[in-house]
């Protein structure tokens, strides 16, 4: 499985990727974002579903931004490219795929500013190379394995989130689904656009890296639930317990008329 994550705030934009890929019962590390830029064009893909099948539209993708890139000035533009491609593998490989017992499987997040975009954009492709535009109302997707990460991203995030807020919202939504989940985990790779100066980077972390932050998380968790009111659950404990006593002196009294 796979844990990837978009984000698009008013401040710019934030991707986060795991790397770990699942077989059988070996585990290794793939990656499974690219970024790619040209100018002051900054665009960035990250796919969930067959290997095989990302690998080839990737390299078809990047082909086309060889030969055609400088003709890309706005993202939609791009993400019909990527479509494109993703359909081209499926006419090669979904029928022989299928024969095989595997479903034709490729999810994809794209994300950037091209030069004629009012503003920085996020996407989400489906299989058939359609896409959706995430925008403010619900300022993220996740493709992959995405229950155990939206909770904590539906009650914080917002657009109007700042990008750092953003940035570690979105990193404690991968670490939620990393202790919940053997088939995600690190190394973990992290690219940032920043909206004000156009710069969009890329950063990989270890286990090593932001382990104290994970750990620092869950002291906090631990502590919130502990401010959380319990006058209630004192008086639904104290019923239980109740109820325990009464069937432990029925069951005393019972054996007494036995005997």
């Amino acid at each position: 499985m796979t844990y990837c994550l978009g984000i698009k705030v008013k401040q710019g934009l934030v991707a986060i990727a795991d790397t770990r890929i699942t077989s059988g019962s070996e585990t290794t590390s793939a990656k499974k974002i690219s970024m790619h830029k040209q100018g002051d064009n900054n665009i960035f893909l990250m796919t969930s579903g067959l290997r095989s099948v990302r690998d080839k539209a990737v390299t078809y993708f990047e082909e086309i931004l060889e030969e055609q890139g400088l003709h890309f000035d706005k993202m939609y533009k791009v993400v019909n490219a990527f479509g494109e491609q993703l359909r081209r593998v499926a006419k090669e490989d979904k029928a022989s795929l299928a024969e095989s017992g595997l479903d034709f499987n490729l999810f994809t997040i794209v994300g950037g500013k091209l030069e004629k975009d009012k503003d920085h954009m996020l996407f989400l492709l489906y299989p058939e190379g359609n896409w959706i535009e995430i925008g403010e109302a619900t300022p993220f997707t996740i493709i992959g394995n995405s229950g155990y990460g939206k909770p904590i991203l539906n009650r914080a995030l917002t657009y109007d989130s700042p990008l750092n807020f953003a940035i570690k919202t979105g990193f404690l939504s991968f670490d939620s689904t990393r202790v919940s989940a053997n088939d995600v985990g690190y190394p973990v790779d992290m690219v940032i656009y920043h909206k004000d100066t156009g710069f969009m980077h890329e950063a990989r972390f270890e286990e090593s890296d932001t382990g104290f932050f994970a750990k620092l998380w869950g002291e906090k968790l631990k502590e919130s639930i502990k401010d959380v009111p319990d006058d209630w659950i004192n008086d639904l404990v104290a019923n239980v317990e109740k109820a325990g006593e009464n069937s432990r002196q029925r069951r005393i009294q019972e054996a007494q008329q036995q005997q």
